[in-house]
Parts: structure tokens; sequence; C-alpha cells
């Protein structure tokens, strides 16, 4: 079961702060904005997610249907899928995606440390 792209999900106090330190460490700007309190930064295959306000805690996250450069990928497997996968192994999902629904979905879940999983499919 590929889980695609893989990026974590930082909840940052100061965009503008975490978005100079990110750079420091050889990050660039790959998408988001300012304005929208939100970046992702990119080093090689690496992706950080800068969020300032939008959630409370960081997120792990793979993007079903990605590469790591937002590419369309021309084979994947569908987060509903994913998420049958999941509930097959006895996972409790936090949130579930509509399995009759075909497209962009997500599914969530906790690990037992209490880190939260973001299975996001934009395609």
């Amino acid at each position: 079961m590929e889980l695609g792209a893989f990026s974590i999900s930082l909840a940052v106090k100061d965009l503008n702060i975490s978005k100079e330190f990110y750079e420091k460490l050889g990050f660039t700007v790959f998408a988001g904005d300012l304005k929208m309190n939100y970046l992702i930064m990119k080093n090689g295959n690496a992706l950080v997610g800068l969020f300032q306000g939008m959630f409370p805690k960081n997120i792990l996250t793979f993007n079903p249907g990605w590469d790591e450069n937002a590419a369309a990928l021309s084979s994947f497997t569908d987060v509903r899928k994913i998420q049958a996968h999941l509930k097959n192994k006895k996972l409790k999902l936090d949130q579930e995606a509509d399995e009759k629904s075909t497209g962009p979905a997500s599914i969530m879940l906790t690990d037992p440390d209490g880190n939260q999983i973001l299975i996001d499919q934009h395609v």
C-alpha cells in the first residue's frame, strides 16, 4: 500500500520566523502564501509545511496521487482503498472519506502516542 508523498505539517507560532529558520537549513518556499498563514518549504525530496493558527499540533501528512513535487501520479492507491485497508487492520479513524465518492478526499487517524496522521488525496 503506497501512501503517497510525505510531509510534516508544523503548527508554528510565527510564520516569518519559521520561514527564515528553514531557509537557513536550505529549504525554499515551494507553495503557500504568507497572507494565508501557511507555506510549504522544500529541500530536495523533503517537504515541511508551516501553518500558523490553523491547527493545534503537528501532523504527519501523506498525499496519495502526488509525488514530492505535487505532480499527479499515473498510478496510486486511492485514499478510500487505504481507508478500507486500515479499517480491516482494526485501526480507528478519526475522520473518514465517503466510500462511495471518487477524487479528492481525506482520512485522519491518531497513532498510539497522540500524533495525528492525515492522508489527504488532492486528485
